[in-house]
């Protein structure tokens, strides 16, 4: 196993946060909201999907009042990110496909009979929150913990946190730890 990237004594607990170096794909193995179409000749991204550029403007024009889009913009130096919003550099980034989801299938997801514009920010707030995953996904930003006891041991592990890794460390502390000192008080 790789160097840990940070560690942290809790209790009689040493947390150890690592990279998770085979994390799974989030739009192929998660089941999300959004659909994202996307386009490049070197690469992969996003969702299986059968448009073509020429077809999915037409599925964007017959659908342009009932449907959420939002853009996605690749920056490709020395590996790849995505975002929501453009990259300043113009030469090695541009927009790459989009997210949507229509308002069929909003009324679904969210039982309503009328897609409110606060329903529509709910939406687009969910639609970005995918792309950040996603994105983590393609920068090498998830992680996984181990914890060991005092002597060492490891009591606990798991895998696949698309966060920053002090929010694993509070994960721990918040969960982990507390579940373990419970079990302690419990044997005592």
């Amino acid at each position: 196993m790789d160097n840990p990237i940070l560690e942290k004594e809790i209790n009689s607990y040493m947390i150890k946060i690592y990279a998770d170096n085979n994390p799974l794909n989030p739009r192929e193995e998660w089941d999300n909201f959004g659909k994202m179409v996307c386009f490049h000749r070197n690469y992969k991204l996003g969702d299986k999907h059968k448009f073509d550029i020429d077809s999915l403007q037409e599925f964007l024009e017959e659908n342009k009042n009932k449907i959420i889009t939002l853009p996605l913009y690749l920056y490709d130096h020395s590996g790849i990110t995505m975002s929501a919003k453009p990259f300043s550099c113009p030469w090695d980034s541009g927009q790459v496909g989009i997210i949507y989801a229509t308002y069929e299938e909003i009324r679904k997801e969210y039982k309503i009979q009328r897609v409110s514009p606060k329903i529509l920010e709910q939406v687009k707030s969910r639609l970005l929150s995918e792309v950040e995953v996603y994105d983590r996904y393609l920068t090498g930003q998830v992680y996984g913990y181990v914890v060991e006891d005092s002597k060492g041991n490891d009591v606990d592990s798991c895998w696949g946190f698309y966060e920053n890794p002090k929010s694993v460390v509070q994960y721990c502390e918040e969960n982990v730890v507390k579940h373990y000192d419970y079990q302690i008080s419990l044997a005592i």
